[in-house]
This record gives C-alpha cells, structure tokens and sequence, in this order.
C-alpha cells in the first residue's frame, strides 16, 4: 500500500510592491502561511515562491539583484532580511507609531477601528509596541459608550482579548436595538390593525 500524500492547500496571498501603505510585516505573515498550506520544504523554492508575489518596486529591486548576484537570497530568512532593510525604513515605523498611540474610533464601527488598529501594529517590527500599552491605547481611543464602559472594568491582557470583548459586546449591543426595533413595529401595526378593525365596527 502506498501511504497518501498529505494534501496541499494553494491559498493566495497579495502582492508585495514595495510602497508605504503595504505592510511588510503583515505581507510576511501571509507569505509564511501559504508556503506551510502548500508544504514547500526547499529553501530555494520557498525563495522563488515568495519572489513570485513581488511586483512593482519590490520585484524590479529582487530581479536586479539576482541578476548581479544569483544567490542573492541564500533562503527565505535572508530574502526577507534584506527585503525589510531596503523597503521599512525606520521613518515608516515612526509615523505608524505616532498614529497608532493618538488614534481614535471616531465614526468607525468598532470592527473597523480594531482593524485599523491591528494594521498599524503590524507595521511597526522594531520595537514593537507592548501589549499592556496596545490594551490602553485601544480602550482609550473607543468613543464614548456601553461598550467603553464594558472593557474597563474588566482587566484585559491582550490587545486581542480586548478587540474580541469589545466586538462581542458592540454586537450584543446591535442585536439588542434590532429586537426593540421589531417589537417597537410589531406593537405599531398592531395597534394600526386594532385601529381599522375599530373603525369597521
């Protein structure tokens, strides 16, 4: 009997291009779960693949050195090494920092501010911010409200923990509305029923 081959999943990543508003961090993430989804072992390979979602700037920069250099890239650690030296200059943290410590939720929902949020995080990889510091900067930027009143008074750990309590809470929240707002109707139309039946008798 021949033993099956563990089965591949060929999940998509996006391009990396090389410009401020792409995430070299959160880029890598995607790029370190595609190559386990599809079980790519070689070191080469793992280069290759990783090269083929380049474009833009980024891909001219890794042709040009290949081109003087084909070995360039010994494996995907330096790949990524050099990519993060010559495309997140230490500016580019910087402003992300600043945002990120003066952000607030404004008219986002909190599913948008969490992810705004997230995505500043992910930009930062030097010296990254620490968590405790994540936790309060998320809650003090929430607007005003129950779910703000909700997270402190519970004693959060995590950015992450924080996010999910404050999502579940929003989304209670929503359902709540959206239930007195059926009740609120249904006791209206009824009463409009009650009304015409009145005026028929």
């Amino acid at each position: 009997m021949h033993s099956r081959r563990p089965e591949t999943l060929k999940i998509d990543i996006s391009k990396y291009r090389g410009v401020e508003e792409d995430s070299l961090l959160r880029w890598f993430v995607e790029l370190d779960d595609a190559i386990r989804a599809r079980r790519i072992d070689d070191g080469d390979m793992q280069v290759a693949f990783a090269q083929s979602n380049l474009a833009g700037r980024a891909k001219t920069w890794a042709l040009g050195l290949k081109l003087h250099d084909p070995y360039a890239f010994g494996s995907l650690e330096v790949f990524k090494s050099r990519l993060r030296q010559t495309f997140e200059p230490p500016r580019a943290q910087f402003r992300a920092r600043t945002e990120l410590l003066k952000l607030k939720q404004g008219k986002r929902d909190v599913h948008a501010y969490a992810q705004h949020i997230r995505h500043l995080t992910s930009c930062i990889s030097s010296n990254p911010v620490d968590e405790h510091t994540l936790v309060s900067v998320f809650m003090q930027g929430l607007a005003d409200g129950p779910v703000k009143t909700h997270l402190f008074r519970l004693e959060l750990d995590s950015l992450e923990q924080a996010i999910s309590i404050a999502e579940q809470e929003d989304f209670s929240l929503r359902q709540a509305r959206a239930t007195r707002h059926h009740i609120v109707n249904r006791d209206d139309m009824t009463a409009e029923v009650q009304s015409r039946w009145n005026s028929v008798m």
